[in-house]
């Protein structure tokens, strides 16, 4: 818990729950040999803030935390498309429903896309990016997909705010939704931006928040660059409020213009030097420059080996801190953030 300003209300927390293997921000760094191992059978139970409405432990089970690199967004109603789409080499695709898809063709969209995902034509991890709350077609979009919910990844979710997460939250209890469906929570207004961190806690299920890149340039008159220094400072705030929310790192929006293959690369360095964990995609050939970035080489995962066990050693000895043979000093915080790498490049495999 954060400490209290004087004269705020208490801030209420809530289990962390994330299962313990994969909690990034809580046991795994403070676990080794057997205990992770007694571990990896059980939840976190650390507990952080909670900004969102009281904690209810009925619905408290979180869903799979689950890094991507990459998610290739395909309009929903061209189902070629969504079928093929898994094969191109994203970590998840999402079939849009939303921007993708024209107001007078969302229902035949949905329809086809549900005869997809119960015919289990789709072969890989695929997500759905559901209308925004405050439209005609949210609460028709969740009911349709509740049939499918379980060979869903996640639901991405458009124009998020901590009272559309709670929504959805909602909407997917009350049509029994599995326990390890994800929400992605695109934060893609001023509002959004701002109230990231509340959005993150609003709901067990969101895991991962999304950068909106053409809707928050337009809401603040900027022209979007390669080099994204006009939005530098709402990517910096939502990466964060990602941590500060306990959630994984965020996925930053994708690059809008086609066939500039530099743009591309100095866009995904970008996003990962400021903290983002991947990077949305609106085309395949865009899918290869964002995993060069965000992948770990091989050298990288080994210098993260060396530290750790080097810290660990330290510690055995009875000491916090230590010495590389280059003479890089090792603590808590360095190794903390090797084991992380190392967690993710677990977790992408």
């Amino acid at each position: 818990m954060p400490p209290e300003s004087p004269g705020t209300a208490p801030v209420p927390s809530r289990p962390c729950r994330a299962p313990a293997r994969r909690c990034r921000r809580h046991c795994r760094p403070a676990l080794t040999g057997a205990d992770q191992a007694a571990e990896n059978r059980t939840h976190c139970r650390y507990d952080v803030p909670w900004y969102g409405t009281p904690w209810d432990e009925g619905r408290g089970t979180v869903a799979v935390r689950r890094r991507y690199r990459s998610v290739l967004f395909v309009p929903a109603d061209r189902t070629d498309r969504v079928q093929s789409a898994p094969r191109r080499g994203a970590d998840a695709v999402v079939a849009d429903l939303e921007d993708a898809v024209a107001p007078d063709a969302k229902p035949a969209a949905r329809e086809g896309l549900v005869e997809l995902l119960r015919d289990s034509r789709i072969d890989g991890r695929v997500m759905v990016r559901v209308n925004a709350a405050d439209t005609p077609w949210f609460a028709d979009d969740v009911a349709a997909l509740a049939p499918v919910l379980g060979a869903l990844e996640a639901l991405v979710l458009p124009k998020a705010s901590p009272a559309a997460a709670a929504e959805l939250d909602r909407l997917l209890t009350t049509h029994s939704a599995p326990d390890g469906l994800q929400v992605l929570a695109i934060a893609e207004t001023a509002a959004g931006i701002l109230d990231a961190r509340a959005t993150g806690a609003a709901s067990a299920r969101v895991t991962t928040m999304m950068f909106g890149v053409a809707d928050l340039s337009a809401e603040l008159g900027v022209t979007v660059t390669a080099e994204g220094s006009e939005l530098a400072h709402a990517r910096a705030h939502l990466v964060l409020a990602s941590a500060a929310a306990g959630l994984l790192p965020p996925l930053d929006g994708p690059y809008l213009t086609l066939d500039d293959p530099e743009g591309l690369a100095r866009s995904v360095r970008t996003a990962r030097e400021l903290g983002f964990g991947g990077k949305a995609t609106i085309h395949p050939a865009q899918i290869p420059a964002v995993h060069a970035e965000f992948t770990p080489d091989a050298r990288a995962l080994a210098r993260a080996r060396e530290i750790v066990a080097a810290h660990e050693a330290a510690q055995s000895s009875g000491s916090g801190v230590a010495r590389l043979a280059d003479g890089t000093f090792i603590d808590e915080p360095v190794a903390r953030r090797a084991r992380d790498l190392l967690v993710g490049q677990e977790a992408d495999t």
